[in-house]
């Protein structure tokens, strides 16, 4: 067994120069039955409905394989009149119409897919700038409000991402790379294009597509946007003694496909820091941008002429059976090569060796509650300084009491109301898993509470937060517990929202470095934790699990719980 002191300088190294880019190879196979489902209610005085839905098509790549074995319709009431059309990319789109109209109408697409992944070494001999291209890719070429390809600002951006590369290859990934290190994920933007997310470095999967495209578009090279599904059926890729653990929300999401002349297109989900997609997702719909691919879940109404200005209000849940489901990845190498982290399969012309990680001095995590010291530090200087300036810290950023079931866009002018990408990401917290998020602090503070963005669903019981220093990449033996709070208290309102957790009475001064928090619970509750998409503001390891009885938290997630630190820091003072 290696020292501490060993074990910790390797730590040190397989998480910042070996924990970016994850070279990845192996394979998932899955047989999903899947349902949308849609509740409309109808104000009197609405005098048709129009529902639009994109019957899904069978796709085959080098990486990522879709068949469609079967697509079925229910509705209540029976729609007066169905039609389907194909549009000028291939959508097969059926839409129902209703008149004489009930108060509420429930429409349901049930679809099964057979889902295929292949991971092995994409070779291509495609040089850039590309050959000369046949019509057909002329539309994915072209710049649009939402992918301003022609914008001088991205025409520059994209230029130094190139740099002097020969390769197409090379320049999809050194665009996709910046993406990834450069946009935070953001649920709620002001806008979704392309020059919105260059700008704030921050926007949701349609903007993640939109700069993606535009980039690589202003680049001479085609992309097309995808809208579809995602599942949250989670995987995993051990890397040594832990394993990363991939999970996403249940909903709408959009990625792209890059087009290379040699293996045809391409997917790739730099949102989801991926040099391709997962059989976790399920393609529906394509377009230039997210302002065409809109004809899935579209509901369209015309009013009566007398009509008052109500609206009809719509719900949709989507939900999704993994029939049959395998997977096997292996991590063959990383390479140090941006500050997040990407997956991506083997390129040619990588050759890095992958480090081999030990675990096994890591400290078990005992149940019991240890309690030694009200200060979690052996530098007693900080107890010196003056702790009067406010102090806030954390992930910050989440839709606050949003009600995701019913959250859709309402164009009052056209009468529509479009699909949105507004999705649930939580988990559920007081189940057989735990969950750690750390925290990072550049300053001594003294601490007062720790929120954190839950959502109680029910049950009874009590919930508080254990606080423990990091040890080696784990939390440390030694531990304080905030104040207990009673599940039933914690609002029932609509979404999620800040808990906080009270630490004030134990007098506590934190020093610089790296902290754990975890939720913990007795009795039944039923709560989930809201997280965000990448590492907002902590490293790649920063989100563990494990399965409640474990010894380690052997498991790195691919998000960040969202978590807010309150007390008082330190003004003016200087620590000796």
């Amino acid at each position: 067994m290696k020292s501490p002191f060993t074990l910790f300088c390797l730590l040190i190294l397989f998480f910042s120069s070996f924990s970016q880019e994850l070279v990845i190879s192996g394979n998932q196979e899955s047989t999903i039955s899947y349902t949308v489902e849609q509740k409309i209610e109808v104000p009197p005085d609405i005098k048709r409905i129009r529902v639009s839905f994109v019957e899904p098509q069978n796709f085959r790549s080098q990486t990522y394989n879709q068949e469609i074995l079967g697509v079925k319709f229910q509705m209540d009431p029976a729609a007066a009149k169905q039609e389907k059309t194909t549009d000028q990319y291939g959508n097969k789109i059926h839409h129902f119409h209703w008149e004489n109209l009930p108060q509420s109408i429930t429409f349901k697409a049930m679809i099964k897919a057979h889902n295929f992944v292949q991971l092995g070494e994409i070779r291509s001999s495609t040089g850039y700038p590309l050959p000369n291209l046949s019509l057909e890719f002329a539309p994915f070429l072209e710049a649009t409000d939402f992918v301003q390809s022609q914008n001088p600002q991205l025409m520059k951006k994209a230029r130094e991402i190139a740099g002097e590369s020969e390769v197409q290859i090379e320049v999809v990934q050194s665009v996709l790379r910046f993406i990834v290190d450069h946009l935070r994920y953001d649920l709620l933007p002001e806008r979704f294009d392309a020059l919105y997310a260059l700008e704030t470095g921050s926007g949701n999967c349609q903007n993640y597509s939109h700069l993606a495209a535009a980039l690589l578009r202003a680049l001479s090279i085609p992309v097309r946007i995808v809208n579809g599904l995602t599942f949250k059926k989670n995987y995993t890729i051990p890397v040594g003694q832990l394993e990363y653990s991939f999970d996403m929300a249940e909903g709408r999401h959009a990625w792209i496909e890059v087009y290379f002349p040699d293996l045809g297109w391409l997917p790739f989900d730099a949102q989801q820091t991926e040099f391709f997609v997962s059989n976790r997702y399920l393609r529906i719909e394509i377009g230039r941008d997210n302002a065409e691919t809109i004809q899935d879940g579209l509901v369209k109404w015309t009013r009566m002429a007398e009509a008052t200005d109500a609206l009809p209000s719509l719900q949709e849940v989507i939900a999704s059976n993994f029939l049959e489901d395998h997977f096997s990845f292996t991590a063959q190498e990383k390479i140090p090569s941006i500050r997040r982290l990407l997956l991506i399969p083997p390129l040619k012309g990588q050759k890095l060796a992958f480090a081999e990680l030990d675990t096994s001095g890591i400290p078990d995590s005992p149940l019991e509650e240890i309690k030694e010291d009200t200060v979690i530090s052996e530098d007693r200087d900080y107890r010196t300084l003056v702790y009067d300036k406010k102090f806030e810290q954390g992930n910050l950023n989440f839709p606050r009491q949003f009600d995701f079931l019913s959250a859709h866009f309402v164009d009052q002018k056209s009468g529509e109301i479009k699909k949105q990408f507004m999705v649930e990401t939580a988990e559920y917290v007081t189940g057989k898993d735990q969950f750690a998020q750390m925290i990072v602090l550049d300053e001594p503070i003294l601490l007062k509470n720790i929120s954190m963005a839950l959502h109680l669903f029910g049950g009874e019981g009590l919930i508080w937060i254990n606080l423990s220093e990091d040890i080696d990449g784990q939390p440390s033996l030694q531990r304080f517990s905030s104040k207990k709070n009673l599940a039933g208290l914690i609002s029932g309102a609509m979404g999620y929202d800040w808990v906080k957790f009270d630490f004030s009475g134990e007098g506590l001064i934190l020093s610089p470095g790296k902290y754990w928090i975890s939720l913990n619970y007795s009795g039944s509750p039923i709560v989930n934790w809201f997280y965000s998409y990448g590492k907002p503001v902590g490293p790649v390891e920063g989100t563990r699990s494990r399965e409640t009885g474990r010894k380690n938290w052997d498991r790195i997630l691919n998000f960040e719980f969202n978590f807010r630190v309150r007390g008082l820091a330190a003004s003016g003072s200087n620590i000796k």
